[in-house]
């Protein structure tokens, strides 16, 4: 579970490599995702490179969990510029979340139909090859499909 909630610290710095390493992501959308203002505090130590806190590695992980879910990289910018850990900045944060959590419950439930109608193929195809039949683009009308 990706949660987000301790302020931005150097502590427990890790670099942009052990990042992409843990998350999966490569190191260019890493790149992309900072110059997007996608992850907030995303420190460069003395020698230029990134050093990402734990605050910051969460951060991603959470990115990740938007993006895949679909939320628009515009939205997931919105959700950064609402600001950190401040209280002022929890309400209008619930919102943006509640609101692509419907979006996600949407998704889900039309990806379980979808799941269905898949299913429903496979076994039409299996009695087919059970039967020995050649399969039409005309709907079998023993099987209810059409």
């Amino acid at each position: 579970m990706v949660r987000v909630t301790a302020s931005p610290s150097t502590r427990g710095v890790v670099g942009i490599r052990e990042v992409s390493e843990r998350t999966g992501l490569s190191i260019d959308t890493l790149r992309w995702y900072e110059r997007q203002g996608l992850v907030p505090d995303v420190r460069r130590g003395t020698d230029g490179r990134r050093r990402y806190s734990t605050y910051a590695l969460g951060f991603v992980q959470l990115v990740q969990v938007l993006r895949r879910t679909g939320m628009p990289v515009a939205r997931v910018r919105e959700f950064v510029q609402l600001g950190g850990g401040e209280l002022a900045h929890h309400a209008p944060r619930i919102a943006l979340l509640e609101q692509h959590a419907a979006c996600i419950e949407k998704l889900v439930a039309q990806l379980q139909a979808d799941h269905a109608t898949v299913q429903n193929e496979i076994a039409h195809y299996r009695d087919l090859i059970a039967r020995g039949e050649d399969c039409t683009d005309e709907p079998a009308e023993q099987d209810g499909r059409g």
